[in-house]
């Protein structure tokens, strides 16, 4: 049974930071890109290649960065200076090296306060 396990996510004031993190098990396949997304899961927030090649939204950009440990099966969404519209559900998603399968994660709550 494949499991997508989310768990940073909390209540932080603009400006603060938080480490999302995204542990998968029960896998069939050899992982291949690893994403973060947001609104309701349409928006992408970032994504990791397997290989460590990396894509960010715009807004995204220079102030969050996207991580994985291979060996784990997790991935980490560290994220800086955060503003009030960064607040939302933020999932993961994870598929094979063929992007034909494709798994997601239950959602972790970030607010930010103004």
């Amino acid at each position: 049974q494949v499991q997508l396990v989310e768990s940073g996510g909390g209540l932080v004031q603009t400006g603060g930071s938080l480490r999302l993190s995204c542990a998968a098990s029960g896998v069939p396949f050899s992982i291949g890109r690893m994403g973060w997304y947001r609104r309701d899961q349409r928006d992408l927030v970032a994504e990791i290649s397997n290989g460590g090649t990396t894509n960010y939204a715009d807004f995204a950009q220079g102030r969050f960065t996207i991580s994985r440990d291979n060996a784990k099966n997790t991935m980490y969404l560290q994220m800086n200076s955060l503003k009030p519209e960064d607040t939302d559900v933020y999932y993961c998603r994870i598929g094979n090296i063929y992007e034909s399968s494709y798994y997601w994660g239950q959602g972790t709550q970030v607010t930010v306060s103004s």
